[in-house]
């Protein structure tokens, strides 16, 4: 790998990791395209893949910052409370559960995530989660599932209506995510809009609970990263890893803003057009699965 490579693929993660359209699916496609997959193992590529993701963990973690730092003192402060209730009146006690909320709901969502993902580690990293059949089709699957949302969902909920049974559902959708093509905020914001969440609320909550899945992937795989850094190289990943976060943040903003005034179809079209397009080339013989 070279720096120009490095620096596409960070271009490549930063851009995906927030729109809905799959970044695992896009880097695969990018590593391919530019021949990587020929002098790097499905190992590597999971390592390279993870690390850089904490580019776009540092991303949301500084967009989000006033907001982590609320939940974090509020779920604090919060328990702490409940924990005293003697000392307090009911009212005191509503607030504090307010307060600890939306900390609450961050856990219990990503709950599933971790579980799935230590169980399922090898399969993750195998080889079938790079095939280009497995990501064409949940390119499709999930642009279809996407727009049933979009016209099933109310999207009357704001973040104060969210309760535990919508985390949860976001949390089980993002178990989705672990496969190639389906896309973590893409699951999430999907099952989000089932739940009746707004469009821009549903991927701001996505963005809140990518948080604990991103920075656990990226830390479990960074020992690994280490092994294989032969042929990688030092620079190239800390090169793709900050262009990720720059891009990330940007992408960050751009999709926010754009969800408070439009629907998720520009997204659900670019995806059938990218399934539809690799399953013909699979067909065709022109690209190889894995």
């Amino acid at each position: 790998m070279n720096l120009l490579q490095a620096i596409i693929l960070g271009i490549v993660q930063g851009l995906t990791e927030f729109i809905p359209v799959s970044s695992t699916g896009h880097l695969i496609l990018a590593e391919k395209a530019m021949g990587l997959d020929r002098v790097m193992s499905p190992e590597q590529v999971t390592a390279f893949i993870a690390v850089i993701q904490l580019g776009t963990l540092g991303a949301v973690l500084v967009y989000f910052f006033r907001d982590i730092v609320e939940i974090t003192i509020g779920f604090i402060t919060g328990n702490l409370t409940l924990l005293r209730r003697g000392k307090y009146t009911e009212d005191e006690l509503d607030r504090a559960r307010d307060a600890a909320r939306l900390g609450w709901l961050v856990i219990i969502g990503s709950i599933p995530t971790g579980t799935v993902g230590l169980l399922a580690k090898k399969i993750i990293e195998g080889t079938l989660t790079k095939n280009l059949f497995v990501i064409s089709v949940n390119l499709i699957i999930w642009a279809i599932l996407l727009l049933v949302a979009e016209f099933v969902g109310n999207r009357r909920k704001s973040m104060a209506d969210i309760g535990y049974k919508d985390a949860l559902a976001v949390g089980f959708a993002q178990v989705f995510a672990l496969l190639p093509g389906s896309s973590r905020s893409g699951t999430t914001i999907c099952a989000a809009l089932f739940s009746g969440l707004k469009r821009d609320v549903a991927a701001r909550f996505s963005f809140l609970l990518s948080i604990p899945a991103i920075a656990a992937s990226g830390l479990l795989e960074l020992k690994e990263a280490v092994h294989h850094i032969g042929n990688i190289g030092a620079g190239n990943l800390i090169a793709s890893t900050v262009v990720s976060a720059v891009v990330g943040f940007l992408s960050i903003a751009f999709l926010l803003h754009y969800l408070r005034r439009n629907s998720t179809h520009l997204f659900i079209v670019y995806r059938l057009i990218a399934g539809v397009i690799i399953l013909g080339l699979l067909f065709k013989g022109m690209v190889l699965p894995n």
